[in-house]
């Protein structure tokens, strides 16, 4: 069939690239993208460490658990949480099977904590280290989530939620330029960012039941900027428009339709847009608007914001609420009259861009120079 033929083509490409010297990351990191992912897990236990940029030769033999477990302030934490994981496996794996591939993760994630102390462990974070170890077994796995904790998870490893919530406001400006309507019923609701936090924080691993839909948004999400997740968030949001403003325009009712995901998504029609989006606004851009109204308030208020947002666990209304204030109470300056809401109003019309061109891969190369200082390049090869 016209599938098995475009399929075989697409293996064909991944091992000329794997095999190319030196290895073409470029097109590894298009053919993650491209619809269908990486297909096998055979695939991706060679192309994931590339993405990553992780030596395979060279793994590093796993510590036995047993001192692993022995005075480890997480330990209590990880083997709650490992133990009620019992849906990450795959249904019909026998029991030892199961109860042996739990010791793994237990010491995995042990493992990852001991040897970078400025790491901490988050609910949520044996999600994602779950579905490494199902799809490539537990040494490479290692290797691999060690590189990610230090790069991608960074920032939910912190010692407070602080970084974990600032990506979270970047979902709102996103639904902003593509369907201000849409965002602002959620405003007027409330509903906060808080339902997508773990989509975020497991790269929503925890939230799909089908193990095929997770390891594709894996090949995804590996293969671009670390912010894409909450791209993809926001094209959730914006692909469930019409149940969204036929909701009841309050916060419990948006955030229960919002925090059910559906299972039966287009995933991949939603992840060309989420690469489409990233193109047309990518985090930079998004960045600047947040700091520009951030520079327009004094260290006093937004340290009030702060206090506020806290509380009530939704910076984005909040400093709206703040923004609208200052428009009416004072003339805005002609520069900020006249800036140009370009996109605003745009439909976006031309969807699958991405996949064509490969586009979002090469944006998330030139943007991961944009992104934040805890960022370091080197995951970018």
């Amino acid at each position: 069939t016209d599938f098995d033929s475009k399929k075989k083509r697409k293996v064909a490409e991944i091992y000329q690239a794997l095999n190319s010297d030196p290895i073409d990351v470029a097109a590894l990191r298009r053919m993650a993208i491209s619809e269908g992912g990486l297909l096998t897990d055979e695939i991706r236990c060679k192309v994931w460490p590339k993405l990553l940029s992780v030596n395979t030769d060279d793994l590093p033999p796993l510590p036995a658990g047993k001192e692993l477990r022995e005075d480890n302030k997480d330990y209590q934490q990880v083997l709650l949480d490992v133990r009620r994981s019992l849906r990450r496996f795959p249904p019909g794996m026998p029991d030892d099977q199961r109860e042996g591939l739990q010791e793994e993760l237990i010491d995995i994630i042990l493992h990852v904590l001991k040897r970078n102390p400025q790491l901490h462990y988050y609910q949520g974070y044996h999600d994602i280290v779950v579905t490494f170890l199902l799809v490539v077994g537990d040494r490479l796995a290692t290797a691999l989530v060690e590189k990610l904790s230090t790069h991608h998870l960074r920032d939910f490893m912190d010692p407070t939620m602080d970084n974990t919530k600032h990506i979270l406001n970047y979902l709102m400006p996103i639904i902003d330029q593509v369907n201000p309507e849409v965002h602002d019923f959620m405003q007027s609701a409330e509903v906060g960012t808080i339902f997508a936090l773990s989509w975020l924080i497991t790269w929503f691993g925890h939230v799909l039941s089908d193990f095929r839909h997770v390891v594709r948004l894996y090949d995804f999400f590996l293969a671009c900027h670390p912010l894409m997740p909450i791209y993809f968030a926001a094209v959730i949001v914006l692909y469930r428009e019409q149940e969204v403003l036929d909701c009841e325009c309050d916060m419990a009712s948006v955030h229960h339709l919002l925090s059910q995901i559906p299972q039966d998504l287009p995933y991949e029609t939603l992840i060309s847009r989420a690469g489409d989006l990233f193109v047309q606004f990518p985090p930079s851009e998004l960045a600047r608007e947040a700091a520009q109204q951030q520079a327009e308030r004094t260290a006093a208020s937004t340290f009030k914001d702060f206090e506020l947002a806290s509380v009530q666990q939704r910076p984005d209304t909040v400093l709206r609420q703040r923004f609208r204030e200052r428009l009416r109470g004072e003339e805005r300056t002609k520069s900020i009259l006249t800036k140009p809401r370009t996109n605003r109003f745009v439909k976006l019309a031309v969807m699958g861009l991405t996949v064509a061109l490969g586009a979002a891969a090469l944006a998330v190369v030139k943007s991961a120079l944009e992104w934040a200082p805890k960022f370091e390049l080197q995951i970018f090869p």
